[in-house]
Parts: C-alpha cells; structure tokens; sequence
C-alpha cells in the first residue's frame, strides 16, 4: 500500500510524460556536481503543487549509492489526513556526465524522469534547487528541516527568474521528529 500511494508521487512527478528526463527548455543543471557530496538526507523545505505529494509533510529524500553504480532513492512524507507515513524506494542513474547534475530517476521499473538540480551549496552541500522535465515541478531542499530566510529568498528568486511559478511554492512542515 505503501508504494501504491506514494510511488505515483516522485515518478510521476518528476516525469511529466513518460520517459521525459531532459531538463527544461532554457534550464541548465548544475556543472561540477559531486555525488559523493549530494548523497544521504535531504528536507523538502518547498515544492511546486502536485497530487503525488497533495497534503504531506515531513517529507524527505535519502539517497545512497548501489552496487551497480546507481542510486537509491528513498522518498518519505506523512500524511496528517490518516496519520500515516508513505514511502517509496526507487533508483537514479546521471543522464549523462556524472559531473553534471542531470539524472533520471525511476520508481517504475523501466520508466524514468528528469531530476535536474539547478542549485546548489557548492561550498557544503546544505541546499539544493531541483526541477523535473518542466517548469511544474520544483524542489527547495536542505540538510536541516529548514533554510535560512536569505537563502531561501535567494533560491525562489533564482527559480522566478527561470520562469518557475513561485508564488504558488507550498511551504513544507517539519513538525514530527520520527521523519
């Protein structure tokens, strides 16, 4: 049940079409990007409505490297309507350099979308701006359960001025200390 609610949730939103893992027109992710850096736990501090996350919060990313050299996907958000937890696992390879942070991301067997991150916390990796193959989808994500009021300003203003619809970001709340 589990992957049945929430598995719909990052694939089909990252997908937006079936096998679409380009990023955006006029969108170039991210150069020198450093998996070993990027890897482990990330807060959702704010998205871009869609129904595969409708109503969640706590929500968070772990990724981990695998064996075949991809990646684990391991998203989760509670869902205060049920009072539930969702999880769903799913595997990332780069599209192309790994250098660049431009992947695909799948938790559908063979079917994979865009996770392209347009910015990032060079120095430390403490936050990170995503999108999928379209300006409908858009991810602020951090370390901590939150972002500084300068950052995040300076995200959402770098995500207008790439077309985003940011006033519509829902603000993403970390109230339960077991997510």
């Amino acid at each position: 049940m589990k992957l049945k609610i929430l598995g719909l949730w990052m694939i089909c939103s990252v997908m937006a079409g079936a096998g679409c893992v380009g990023p955006p027109s006029g969108i170039k992710p991210v150069e020198g990007f450093d998996l070993n850096r990027y890897l482990g736990k990330w807060y959702e501090i704010a998205r871009l409505d869609h129904r595969f996350e409708r109503g969640m919060t706590n929500v968070s990313a772990i990724y981990t490297k695998r064996e075949d050299d991809g990646i684990a996907v391991v998203n989760r958000g509670f869902v205060p309507k049920t009072g539930e937890w969702k999880t769903v696992e799913g595997k990332a390879r780069f599209v192309e350099d790994p250098r660049k942070g431009s992947l695909k991301v799948s938790f559908f067997g063979p079917f994979y979308g865009g996770y392209h991150v347009l910015a990032l916390d060079r120095e430390s990796y403490q936050y990170a701006m995503v999108c999928g193959p379209n300006r409908s989808y858009l991810w602020i994500l951090a370390r901590q359960r939150t972002l500084s009021a300068p950052t995040l300003d300076r995200l959402t203003e770098k995500a207008r001025e790439l077309g985003f619809a940011v006033d519509e970001l829902i603000y993403v709340v970390h109230d339960r200390m077991d997510g």
